[in-house]
């Protein structure tokens, strides 16, 4: 990722998705449109829909664009294999990017709103694909 503050762009709207994959074990894979591919994300348990869960995101191999539009089965004895659905889809505005961080709003069918992707800080190169996924608490508007 790049270092620095993203400019958030009203129009700039980035894909965003969230396949369900039932493979050997089930999970969210998330995915996020960044520089021309999916940055991929795979999640254990259910992804956040209230700000106070958290998840634990372990980045994966990243994908080609148009990946996020498949559903189906991926046949046995190939990696993956297992059946693969959409769980949520839509778009997202990014908020803040760092190497560290990614802020963004979603725009999704079932997540609305500010989600944060944290990297953990590890001592090894295996710790830095995890990561924390959360929905941000709800700014309230002060006047």
């Amino acid at each position: 990722m790049v270092s620095g503050r993203a400019k958030t762009d009203n129009n700039q709207q980035l894909i965003y998705v969230i396949q369900k994959h039932e493979a050997s074990h089930l999970h969210y894979d998330l995915r996020l449109e960044l520089d021309g591919i999916l940055k991929s994300w795979a999640l254990p348990k259910p992804p956040p829909l209230r700000a106070g869960e958290k998840r634990l995101a372990i980045e994966v191999e990243d994908h080609p664009l148009g990946y996020e539009k498949f559903e189906g089965i991926i046949p046995a004895g190939q990696y993956g294999a297992g059946r693969v659905e959409i769980w949520d889809k839509g778009y997202y505005q990014p908020v803040v990017r760092t190497d560290d961080k990614l802020e963004i709003l979603i725009s999704g069918e079932k997540l609305k709103g500010i989600y944060s992707l944290i990297r953990f800080q590890g001592k090894n190169q295996e710790d830095k694909k995890l990561w924390l996924f959360f929905k941000n608490k709800d700014q309230k508007k002060v006047c």
